[in-house]
């Protein structure tokens, strides 16, 4: 009998085999990326369904297979909460394997296909098997499996010194963060049984352990900090914009859309499951640096011009978003309120789920553009809609739901954050009464800032004129890259109009991380109304802004098509020049200007104007702007710690010898200590 376990396992495998078998086919790279990206559909397809019957039916499954180590072979354990994640990264890997057959063949000719296609697949299924691992060893080979095949993705196009760059600097924030989780697995297995054995390394052995607060602290500051590099949080995100971009496009899609969601997977685990109990300062650290990933990460945003880039910021703020939930809910979990923890809890995994949805679209739809025009730059785009018309309307969909703007998914998920943020007064602490204020007020300026960066975003990239000079040979994408961003996008509706669905699946999930149903009260009004606390509090219909929002197009498509009666149409006013030119236009510069000026400070600026004058002040020969904006952490952090690692790798030098004598005399001193420590 096919059980969910087995059905993942299988999904697993069938990656496996196809990523290992590729090469077999690397004499027909047409029918290579047919055969493989199909099959890591299916097997996406398949761990969704093991993902959603899991979660649906409250069900925990375990299977120990007879490899790893002698005293500790690898153990798997499908639960609620392995199963929604295996659910969000199947899902948004069905559609970016979809888009794939098309995206890929643009590499035909020109770059390795076969590599693409083999740590594509075991890329997909190392955060499968991160999700479904029942003990640290088990864990962290899948960690390092799943890190190990996106730096080979990330630097798939090794030519340039940028990815090259972005690839070590990524693998090497992977590889601390790896060491500070290993730590923490270390901290907690040595406190469940001992160093005795390897028993204590089963997540078995350390949810039935009773910790000490000092050594869980410990255990969770490693932890999050492990995880939070995989995540991109503020101040560990330095590698996310720098990695994203340069990646081929269904990769970026499926790194910003579900890699980082392992990260949040690896909190949620060892904070609700393995540690359970935990004072409420835990999470108002995760809370704190939530609301700064969030604000730092849209303002950056807005700051950039790299389309690419710019998607990778916001997934900074998204994380950040995702973190303010969980946080919440660990505060919540403190101080004994199940129910107001459950309603925190499930808007962070609403948005996580959310976050997949429309930032894999986004990227898919960056990719696409990418594809038809061969630019990142933005300043070089404008009014692709005329010749890419379903790209724009899918981008669109993307760019709404990010946004958080009904009726589509994100709008939801941060409503849902701003209601658990209106139950703070109800905490017993006075300090966080106080703060919760502001973080909503921070909260409600991160989704501003959304919505104007995705504004200029939309605008500068498909309507107006073209900036560029190569709009006569763009050309809407394949039907495959169309699909899956087709896919997506409705997925992003149906989260937006349906969330009571999504409410009731995850009920098993938040009774068994924090000892509530949240649906007792959000799905009380029926399908129709989400109630997240009570109807007379807050509620909202997304089929009935959505029926509203038709109805008014309907209406004013009515006006303008079928009864226009007196409606003339005219040239725009061209401010008295002869011609209007895409000089003209607003640019994605000239858009985050005034921002760009309110929040000068957080960036490292530089700016310079050149004008060539001519005989009318007015009309300048020539005008030449230069502006570059830097992140500061680059110069607060990571360029002191970099000089630091130079100059003691300098002292340390002197140690080095070259003669083999003086190493024997290392080696005999060290042993002379190591006797000391053990004789102590």
């Amino acid at each position: 009998m096919m059980t969910p376990i087995n059905i993942a396992a299988t999904s697993v495998v069938l990656l496996l085999i196809t990523g290992l078998s590729a090469g077999l086919l690397r004499r027909n790279q047409g029918l290579l990326i047919r055969v493989s990206f199909i099959l890591s559909a299916l097997a996406s397809f398949m761990a969704t369904a093991s993902g959603i019957w899991t979660v649906k039916n409250g069900i925990t499954e375990k299977i120990i297979l007879p490899i790893g180590l002698p005293d500790l072979p690898f153990h798997l354990r499908l639960d609620a909460l392995s199963g929604f994640f295996m659910t969000v990264i199947g899902l948004l890997s069905f559609f970016v394997s979809i888009y794939s057959i098309g995206y890929v063949k643009g590499f035909i000719g020109r770059r390795p296909v076969t590599r693409l296609v083999v740590f594509y697949c075991l890329f997909i299924a190392g955060m499968f098997m991160v999700t479904l691992a029942d003990d640290a060893l088990f864990f962290l080979v899948s960690w390092e499996i799943m890190a190990a095949a996106s730096y080979f993705l990330v630097m798939f196009e090794d030519e340039k010194v940028e990815n090259r760059r972005a690839a070590f600097l990524y693998m090497v924030v992977a590889h601390v963060g790896a060491i500070a989780i290993l730590l923490s697995f270390g901290v907690m297995a040595g406190l469940s049984a001992g160093f005795e054995s390897f028993s204590g390394f089963t997540f078995d052995a350390m949810r039935q352990a009773q910790f000490p607060v000092e050594w869980a602290t410990v255990a969770f500051l490693l932890a999050f900090f492990g995880f939070a590099a995989k995540a991109g949080v503020i101040p560990l995100h330095v590698w996310l914009p720098e990695a994203h971009p340069v990646a081929p496009s269904n990769i970026s899609a499926l790194m910003s859309g579900v890699m980082l969601k392992t990260a949040i997977y690896g909190i949620v685990r060892v904070t609700f499951d393995l540690l359970r109990v935990f004072p409420w300062w835990w999470g108002a650290i995760v809370l704190t640096l939530g609301l700064v990933s969030a604000i730092m990460g849209v303002l950056y945003a807005l700051m950039q011009h790299d389309l690419k880039k710019l998607l990778a910021y916001h997934s900074v703020e998204n994380i950040g978003i995702i973190l303010i939930g969980i946080g919440l809910a660990m505060i919540f979990t403190s101080f004994k309120m199940p129910m107001m923890a459950a309603l925190a809890l499930i808007a962070g995994l609403y948005h996580t789920l959310n976050h997949a949805m429309f930032k894999g679209l986004l990227f898919m739809g960056a990719g696409a553009v990418l594809h038809a025009t061969h630019e990142r730059n933005m300043e070089k785009m404008g009014g692709l809609i005329r010749r890419m018309p379903w790209t724009a309307v899918f981008f669109l969909v993307g760019c709404i739901s990010i946004s958080a703007l009904p009726p589509f998914n994100g709008f939801v998920s941060e409503w849902l954050t701003f209601q658990a943020f209106l139950l703070s007064p109800s905490m017993p602490n006075q300090i966080m009464k106080l703060l919760m204020p502001m973080g909503a007020a921070l909260l409600a300026l991160t989704g501003a800032l959304a919505a104007a960066c995705f504004v200029k975003v939309f605008g500068v990239v498909f309507l107006g004129h073209s900036r560029g000079h190569h709009n006569q040979n763009i050309h809407e994408v394949d039907w495959s890259m169309r699909a899956g961003m087709m896919m997506a996008s409705l997925t992003c509706l149906a989260l937006g109009v349906l969330p009571t669905f999504f409410i009731e699946w995850t009920d098993v999930l938040s009774e068994s991380l924090v000892g509530a149903k949240l649906s007792a009260s959000a799905a009380a009004g029926g399908w129709l109304w989400l109630t997240p606390i009570a109807p007379e509090r807050a509620s909202y219909s997304g089929i009935i802004v959505f029926l509203g929002i038709l109805a008014a197009y309907g209406i004013v498509y009515v006006v303008l098509h079928v009864n226009p009666g007196k409606i003339h149409r005219g040239a725009i006013w061209d401010c008295g020049f002869e011609k209007l030119t895409p000089r003209m236009q607003y640019n994605a510069t000239s858009f985050a200007m005034p921002i760009r000026r309110i929040f000068g400070f957080l960036f490292l600026i530089k700016e310079d104007v050149q004008i060539k004058k001519a005989p009318h002040p007015a009309f300048p020969k020539r005008l030449h702007y230069f502006l570059r904006v830097r992140d500061r952490f680059w110069f607060w952090i990571y360029m002191p710690f970099t000089a630091a690692v130079f100059w003691i790798a300098r002292k340390a030098g002197r140690f080095q010898q070259g003669r083999i004598q003086t190493y024997l005399i290392y080696s005999f001193l060290t042993l002379i200590v190591l006797l000391l420590v053990k004789s102590l």
